[in-house]
């Protein structure tokens, strides 16, 4: 149908919910029709990020980002991240390189630096990001309260694009007494990027019965692990591993205030894990009004009561979150463009 360029700073072997989110994309888009390719930061030469070096920074220029695209051929671009690809593809297109673009806001970018360095004003950065994601034709959310939320501050062409889980590989198990053996019940879980911005010092504080678990690597690791010694750090897992963990514990603690959605947090309901988190963004549009977990100012009750929560009520409130819809979404955002061009062309 049309060839789709995916433009991404976050990418391999980054383990984080954009990543994850991207690549499940490109595989719904092609049992669409669509043929998707990518622009990331193993295309360039990259340096690390201060404070998470994890994360690579692509060294590139314009010309090249322009020469990159234009050779693609692409028919439609959406750049998926603000960062120094992004920048340099949102410049190429609006100079020609390509028909317009979509971006998507994944990160709370101004909360995720005011989490690092709670000095810098992030007022001008939420202008330069409006101003970043304005120019496109659509900027896609994932959740209506980020859309409400963005549109208070200016935004003026959201979207939904929603998220998925794949039932296949995390679901409930029967064979999974052996996951956490030896360790005290309940079994408390996270699992994410280990970063001051995930807030996980939140959980790892609370006076909870059992055992916390943090599965995930991340820049925060080894402070965590000694100020927090009875907890217990896995690291990063991925796949059936990772699905068998989720199946194993008790309840899935969510304590970011940051996150746009929190892929993980369906993750852990389609693996029948009940969940307990703060009502922001993310969670609220989750597991608000529903059964399958518990949303609560104060983390420790939300936690203690998910406990008590009925398994199949986390699995089915997963089940209305499927990556074919969300996949449709992201089309209809880009089709969407495409009429606007075609009325104007009309007139």
């Amino acid at each position: 149908m049309s060839r789709i360029l995916v433009v991404t700073d976050a990418w391999r072997p980054q383990i984080n919910g954009v990543v994850r989110t991207l690549e499940r994309l490109a595989d719904e888009l092609a049992a669409l029709g669509h043929e998707v390719v990518f622009l990331t930061p193993l295309d360039w030469r990259t340096l690390p990020c201060p404070s998470y070096p994890e994360i690579r920074l692509s060294l590139t220029t314009p010309g090249a980002v322009r020469r990159k695209i234009a050779a693609l051929a692409p028919d439609h671009v959406h750049i998926a991240t603000e960062g120094p690809l992004g920048v340099l593809a949102r410049r190429a297109v609006k100079a020609g390189a390509a028909d317009g673009f979509t971006t998507s806001y994944h990160t709370r970018f101004p909360e995720y630096v005011g989490s690092r360095w709670p000095f810098v004003p992030i007022g001008p950065i939420r202008r330069w990001l409006r101003s970043f994601h304005e120019a496109a034709d659509a900027c896609m959310v994932a959740t209506e309260s980020l859309k409400r939320e963005l549109t208070e501050q200016g935004h003026t062409n959201l979207v939904i694009w929603s998220r998925g889980v794949d039932t296949a590989i995390y679901h409930p198990r029967d064979d999974v007494d052996d996951v956490y053996a030896g360790l005290p019940r309940p079994i408390f879980l996270n699992v994410g990027r280990v970063a001051v911005e995930k807030n996980l010092e939140a959980f790892l504080a609370l006076d909870l019965p059992g055992t916390k678990v943090v599965i995930g690597d991340g820049p925060a690791l080894d402070g965590l692990k000694a100020k927090f010694p009875a907890a217990r750090f896995l690291g990063a897992k991925v796949g059936e591993d990772l699905a068998r963990h989720y199946a194993a514990a008790d309840v899935f603690v969510f304590p970011s205030l940051t996150d746009t959605f929190g892929n993980v947090v369906v993750e852990a309901l389609a693996s029948g894990l009940p969940v307990a988190a703060y009502p922001v963004t993310g969670p609220i549009d989750i597991l608000g009004g529903t059964n399958g977990g518990v949303l609560h100012e104060d983390l420790r009750e939300a936690a203690l009561a998910a406990l008590t929560i009925d398994r199949s009520e986390a699995v089915a409130l997963a089940r209305q979150f499927d990556w074919a819809t969300s996949a449709r979404q992201f089309v209809d955002a880009i089709e969407a463009k495409e009429r606007r061009a075609r009325d104007l062309a009309a007139e």
